[in-house]
């Protein structure tokens, strides 16, 4: 699942782009040329692409859907009474495909025609509802599991409106009817981007700016014993994972996810972060007659193959200097998605990093991300598999 896009990120300025998490006010047309390109190269590899804004826009067309994500999009305390009254009858009556478009792209005061105390006293530029121009990184807002999906909780108040979506196209879109869903927007901070499967049972889960240790207890009992562990969304069955390893990261913005620094390209490989890479631990999470048991801290590497029964995780170390390492890294050098074993989308313009994995035998589908990166997110953070070999 993608997201195209689209007139959200029309929405940014350099007022507000800071709030809504981006480095800078990106080139539109640019920016959905070079996704575009990104899409078409999933195609090339027999990947199907489903695009969010067209699942939605589907889902919509069902009037609880519409109810809900009517209600969950004006609760809002800033709006008003009066305003809000206005905006329930306004969205009540959009086509679905309109609907989308103002939660998505979101609402400026000059927008409305109603007249309350709140629209009065806002700017007219001020936003009603807010765009969502994250949405780019479908990543974050839900991880598939085995056999269901994980929707998450996302930390930044940039952020939240956007599992409120994801949510909603699981749970009314007929493509994802009977799908399972475990954790939720309700509970602990958990992001897409620190959850890395790294083999059947083995999940690594970034704890840092986005994950909260509180988020990786929630999902550890979830994913490790039956039955998904409490709450109104825990799913039957046996458990998911055998092994959850939690991998304390950096609370920065060039880390803010466990993906950010490394991510498979192999079922036996990952490229890292080389300024990380020699001091990266990990808190290996088991489970033993329902009750969650922590082991000793120790290398990632290590606590990893070990849990995946391998006898080593090799690393492809890009060996740059720490300069290079650091702009690279920056560009989410590191933030590949493997799409086949030893076949990786990569920017284009991590040129160093790139060489360095075909020098270990990755065939590196090379894409342009020059307005795509301003978010801070890579191949990986811009999409989220539904269903893998």
């Amino acid at each position: 699942m993608l997201h195209r896009p689209g007139a959200e990120l029309a929405r940014l300025t350099p007022r507000n782009n800071d709030s809504l998490l981006f480095d800078g006010v990106p080139w539109v047309g640019r920016a959905q040329e070079e996704h575009d390109a990104f899409a078409q190269a999933l195609r090339d590899h027999d990947v199907e692409v489903l695009y969010l804004l067209d699942l939605l826009t589907e889902t919509l067309e069902q009037e609880v859907a519409r109810a809900q994500i009517v209600e969950s999009t004006t609760t809002a305390l800033h709006l008003g009474d009066s305003l809000r009254a206005h905006l329930v009858d306004l969205m009540g009556d959009l086509a679905p495909a309109e609907l989308a478009a103002v939660v998505t792209a979101g609402l400026r005061n000059d927008e409305v025609s109603h007249r309350s105390i709140v629209t009065s006293l806002l700017q007219p530029e001020d936003f009603l509802v807010d765009p969502l121009p994250n949405l780019l990184f479908t990543r974050d807002s839900s991880v598939w599991l085995p056999d269901r999906v994980a929707v998450t909780s996302l930390a930044m108040p940039a952020r939240l409106r956007e599992t409120q979506l994801t949510g909603l196209i699981y749970e009314h879109h007929p493509r994802f009817a009977s799908v399972p869903r475990v954790h939720g927007p309700h509970l602990e901070h958990l992001e897409g981007g620190d959850v890395l499967l790294l083999a059947p049972g083995v999940i690594a889960v970034g704890v840092g700016e986005r994950t909260t240790p509180a988020g990786f207890e929630r999902f550890a009992a979830q994913v490790l014993q039956p039955g998904g562990g409490a709450g109104p969304w825990a799913a039957e069955g046996t458990p998911l994972a055998h092994t959850v390893l939690a991998v304390p990261i950096a609370q920065e913005r060039a880390t803010m996810h466990l993906d950010t620094i490394v991510t498979m390209v192999d079922v036996d490989t990952v490229v890292i972060y080389p300024n990380v890479a020699d001091h990266l631990r990990a808190v290996p999470v088991t489970a033993v007659d329902g009750e969650l048991v922590v082991g000793a801290a120790r290398s990632f590497f290590e606590a990893a193959a070990e849990a995946m029964g391998i006898e080593e995780l090799r690393r492809i170390d890009t060996g740059l200097d720490p300069v290079t390492a650091e702009r690279e890294q920056w560009d989410d050098g590191n933030n590949t998605l493997a799409v086949g074993p030893r076949l990786a989308v990569a920017y284009e313009r991590n040129e160093q990093t790139n060489a360095r994995l075909v020098e270990h035998g990755i065939e590196v589908i090379a894409i342009s991300g020059s307005e795509l990166g301003s978010g801070r997110g890579g191949p990986r953070c811009m999409s989220c598999p539904i269903l893998r070999d």
